[in-house]
């Protein structure tokens, strides 16, 4: 196995670096291309999920606009760390008055702009109609819905969903090959599996495997990334079905309590499961309502293990009826 890049952090060291490099999202990097060859650059708003590429794509679009420059020419901040009015009015500002050569404009990416308060972001509306001549705003989001309509309707939108599990895989080997590290299939879809349509956590996943200095297995990955096996979800569902709630909470318990996996982890996973199952639609209908429920209950500060067994006990109690 190879030991050079082993410190570096694998995200970072295979960041796409141009819109072309950019995986699972052709129609959006086809828009963005027409943008950039342009040179006529929009403000953006980028929404969807973590490790979906919104961050890539903007450092990607900076890097074409301005080539070796771009670092002076694009401001990133963060707005879950920076969330008040005066990082609005005063960073971006300052930014944005500060003179700057051979360029129409400069970029600024504010991340996670749905934690800016409404304040700040009424700030920052105001403060894009004011520069709007020599700065283009490339927002991002995981809720759309979060940021207001006046700034939604001054910036083109985006839309980024999980990736598909044919770019994730994809992307795996590829670091995996390049780093020389040893793999299975089977660590391959674990990882795929493990990620749910986020690169980030799949690379990151790959990279805590791959320390441990062995192959790469679908043992090593469920284990680094405490991520159920599907066949353990659908093994604790089908034994709630068949009314052993006894049996069913043992899986769950050991879940929880021996393998240490988070309640909403285990949401997650079961969510995802459902229609999986070789379940009757009525049966598939009443489940997924009753996730619905634990889940609602578990946001809410409610007990997780609590409520995972009441979503077992419900099931089982449906099968003696």
């Amino acid at each position: 196995m190879a030991d050079a890049g082993r410190q570096d952090i694998w995200v970072e060291k295979y960041r796409p670096e141009t819109l072309d490099d950019i995986v699972g999202h052709e129609d959006v990097v086809s828009r963005l291309r027409s943008y950039v060859d342009e040179d006529d650059l929009p403000n953006l708003l980028f929404a969807g999920p973590a490790g979906t590429g919104k961050t890539t794509a903007a450092t990607a679009i900076a890097r074409e606009l301005y080539g070796d420059d771009w670092q002076e020419n694009f401001l990133e901040l963060n707005a879950s760390d920076e969330r008040g009015i005066d990082v609005v009015r005063d960073r971006i500002k300052n930014f944005a008055r500060a003179s700057f050569g051979g360029y129409d404009y400069r970029v600024i990416f504010l991340d996670e702009a749905d934690a800016l308060t409404s304040d700040a972001q009424s700030a920052l509306r105001r403060t894009m109609e004011q520069f709007s001549n020599n700065v283009r705003f490339v927002l991002s989001c995981n809720y759309s819905s979060q940021i207001i309509d006046p700034i939604q309707s001054r910036c083109a939108v985006f839309r980024f969903a999980g990736l598909k599990d044919e770019a994730v895989a994809e992307r795996v080997r590829h670091v995996a090959e390049v780093e020389g590290v040893d793999y299975t299939e089977d660590g391959v879809d674990a990882l795929v599996y493990a990620a749910d349509g986020d690169m980030r956590r799949a690379i990151n996943a790959l990279q805590a495997a791959a320390a441990t200095g062995e192959a790469v297995t679908e043992e090593t990955v469920y284990a680094i990334t405490s991520t159920a096996r599907p066949e353990e979800i659908e093994e604790m569902v089908t034994e709630a079905i068949d009314g052993d709630f006894v049996a069913a909470r043992a899986t769950l318990d050991d879940l929880l309590t021996e393998r240490g996996l988070a309640g909403g982890d285990i949401i997650d996973q079961l969510h995802r499961s459902v229609w999986e199952f070789d379940l009757a639609e009525k049966q598939a209908v009443r489940l997924m309502d009753r996730i619905g429920e634990a889940d609602y209950r578990i946001a809410e500060g409610a007990n997780e293990q609590v409520q995972l067994e009441a979503l077992l006990a419900s099931v089982a109690l449906e099968a003696e009826e």
